[in-house]
């Protein structure tokens, strides 16, 4: 009967706390909230993908430790850099050959790349086996690609293995 009601319960969840991010916390959109969050899930279609079953939760919580450290730091050294003379600015496409092969690792290592101030994922090949990523300043680009691969692909391999 559970399964029933909420038969996808973080998206039950995760709209719900949508609704009242966006408007606000009363008991009408209290209400509403509830009853999108339990009608809408199935009327959603089927993943195209498989879930993943993440593993290493150890290795994720490190991973989201340097995250937030790396979100900081970046953001000070592009302030700097912004604030600074134009000629500190080199920016660059890097092309970062990728191991992960999970479409839900590859998503989350893009999604790290873009929340860090200073770096964009762009593209990523038909292959799926590179990533293009735009960064702000790279004076060398192969150096670029080997700092993202070693703090945010490595961990991610060891969650999505």
């Amino acid at each position: 009967m559970r399964s029933r009601l909420f038969p996808v319960p973080i998206a039950s969840l995760a709209i719900f706390a949508l609704w009242l991010l966006l408007n606000g916390v009363t008991p009408g959109h209290a209400l509403l909230g509830a009853l999108l969050g339990l009608g809408l899930p199935p009327l959603l279609p089927a993943p195209a993908i498989p879930a993943a079953r993440p593993r290493a939760p150890l290795a994720a919580a490190r991973l989201a430790l340097v995250v937030l450290h790396d979100i900081v730091k970046a953001n000070i050294e592009v302030a700097l850099r912004i604030l600074g003379p134009e000629s500190a600015i080199r920016p660059a496409f890097v092309w970062v050959p990728l191991d992960l092969q999970s479409p839900q690792g590859i998503a989350i290592f893009a999604s790290i790349i873009t929340m860090t101030p200073g770096t964009l994922s762009c593209e990523i090949s038909e292959d799926r086996r590179w990533l293009l990523v735009h960064a702000l300043h790279a004076e060398d680009p192969a150096a670029i690609a080997a700092e993202v691969k070693a703090r945010y692909e490595a961990p991610l391999l060891e969650v999505f293995r």
